[in-house]
């Protein structure tokens, strides 16, 4: 699905183009030619067939009631066909939640140990039609950037007319004639990482240009993580 929003050249200039989704090939087809695959899930167990049910009916040792009378199947429903399913909470001693449970946003440090919880901060999205993404004019060698970020989605940047034709068209040509990546960012100054929802992940922005005569490919590849070598660990520590 297009989105629309504004972009900002080398100069300054903004104009409004559209993000969608890269087009990928055809998933490979599973399955022996002309022979659709179907998937099903079946019931595995009930209630009654868990372990702390089966506990405190059989005792902790109940392995050979297992091998005796296979108590732990029901036979009335084990084995039938689930369609759909529908998302339910519970609480840590399995009883149902029958309101919606409290969100806690947990901080952690780079090391993975928790530095704060607090309350959801909302953010607002700054990826639209009025704000527009700003070209820094920071490269980073595309060589670099594949070692020092991890990127998890991609977008394609593409024209709405004419006018922007040559405008992206531009773009991409100076970008792969440097083999570069160009960092962008929102916010009046362009420093500001992209959200392009609501409470949407914050990501940075590198734009990269392929161009092959008259055609090109500005990507707008977005990343949350940089990759950072770790500290040396001395002797004895």
């Amino acid at each position: 699905m297009s989105k629309s929003m504004r972009m900002t050249n080398s100069a300054g200039r903004d104009g409004t183009v559209q993000t969608s989704p890269p087009v990928r090939q055809a998933a490979i087809a599973l399955g022996l030619p002309g022979h659709q695959v179907l998937f099903h899930r079946y019931l595995a167990t009930t209630e009654a067939g868990r372990d702390a049910a089966m506990t405190l009916r059989l005792g902790d040792d109940y392995a050979q009631a297992l091998i005796d009378a296979d108590p732990e199947i029901d036979l009335e429903h084990v084995g039938r066909s689930i369609g759909e399913t529908n998302v339910v909470f519970l609480t840590r001693s399995g009883e149902f939640l029958h309101s919606p449970p409290r969100i806690v946003e947990v901080i952690t440090l780079p090391d993975g140990s928790e530095k704060e919880r607090r309350e959801p901060v909302d953010v607002e999205s700054n990826v639209d039609d009025e704000s527009p993404v700003r070209w820094t004019g920071r490269k980073v060698p595309i060589a670099d950037a594949v070692h020092r970020f991890m990127f998890r989605r991609s977008l394609q940047v593409t024209h709405v007319d004419g006018v922007t034709y040559d405008f992206l068209h531009a773009m991409a040509k100076d970008l792969a004639a440097e083999s570069v990546l160009m960092l962008v960012g929102a916010g009046a100054k362009g420093i500001d990482p992209l959200v392009f929802q609501a409470n949407g992940r914050p990501c940075r922005g590198f734009l990269e240009g392929r161009v092959d005569g008259e055609k090109y490919q500005l990507m707008l590849h977005l990343s949350d993580m940089e990759l950072k070598r770790p500290a040396a660990v001395q002797k004895g520590e």
